[in-house]
């Protein structure tokens, strides 16, 4: 036995707006027994599983074409206006479960892409959140991941910048940097959103209080991604994990502290999940 005294980060687990959209689906489910959802509610596999147990039926955009006369879940990530087009043509009841602080988003950049501004997003190229962004411009904004994509000699002397709501506020800022003392007038739009930036602050300081830290994500979450180089930075020994089936014994030693936490995909039963196994190792 290590006899590790194991515990749960409190403020890691879902989001709101992760929350919203599952708990609207569990509601429907829970009535009908069957739902479609387009593209995976949440990223993570194992909550995926467990809604699709109870009648979750995860479907994509060529799938979405064929269905005529059903309802149809919208993620929080959001969906460019041709979704909503297709629902209307279709007879598709959309759910619509976008997360509000995306919602505000894309309304933003749409003001800013009537006023014909040279928009620029700082997000993760293909994200389902950034495709929706991306639609409220006719697809014309910038998308770039980092600011090695861009040219800097070549850019507008004037730009309009958000982010996808769950990228790195110090990236973010760093950019801006970067872009003003490159003679680049840069109207910023900090649009990320602080219930996921703040989570960079209080994992800095959960990951320096244990000689161990578990990060449990699934493989899909942009967001997990930069959260566990979060906790790798303060703490060497943190390791990443996707299910209790990820878990390696030799990690630990005797009487160690082991913390854990998660992305804001993470479901807290996951975490409990993994706490329940280092208890009993």
């Amino acid at each position: 036995m290590f006899d590790l005294t194991v515990e749960i980060d409190p403020s890691s687990g879902f989001c709101f707006g992760v929350v919203y959209a599952i708990e609207m689906a569990e509601d429907i489910l829970d009535e009908t027994g069957m739902l479609y959802c387009l593209g995976d509610i949440v990223h993570n596999d194992e909550e995926v599983r467990r809604l699709e147990s109870k009648g979750l039926k995860i479907i994509n955009h060529d799938e979405l074409r064929e269905i005529k006369n059903a309802p149809v879940l919208i993620r929080a990530h959001g969906e460019p206006p041709s979704t909503y087009q297709l629902a209307l043509e279709n007879n598709i009841e959309l759910i619509d479960a976008s997360c509000p602080v995306v919602l505000k988003l894309q309304n933003r950049i749409k003001n800013s892409f009537d006023k014909e501004e040279n928009i620029y997003i700082y997000g993760k190229h293909g994200h389902a959140e950034v495709v929706g962004l991306l639609g409220q411009t006719n697809e014309e904004a910038v998308v770039f991941q980092n600011l090695e994509e861009l040219d800097l000699t070549t850019l507008p002397k004037e730009i309009t910048l958000y982010s996808q709501t769950t990228k790195s506020t110090d990236s973010f800022y760093e950019i801006n940097k970067v872009l003003a003392e490159n003679g680049i007038t840069v109207n910023t739009n900090d649009t990320i959103c602080r219930q996921v930036s703040n989570r960079d602050k209080e994992l800095r300081n959960f990951a320096k209080n244990y000689d161990r830290i578990v990060f449990v994500s699934g493989t899909k979450s942009s967001n997990g991604k930069v959260l566990y180089n979060v906790c790798l930075d303060q703490n060497p020994h943190t390791y990443f994990v996707s299910s209790v089936a990820d878990l390696k014994a030799e990690w630990f030693g005797k009487n160690e502290r082991v913390g854990i936490c998660g992305a804001t995909s993470t479901p807290m039963w996951l975490m409990q999940e993994v706490q329940q196994y280092l208890q009993h190792l």
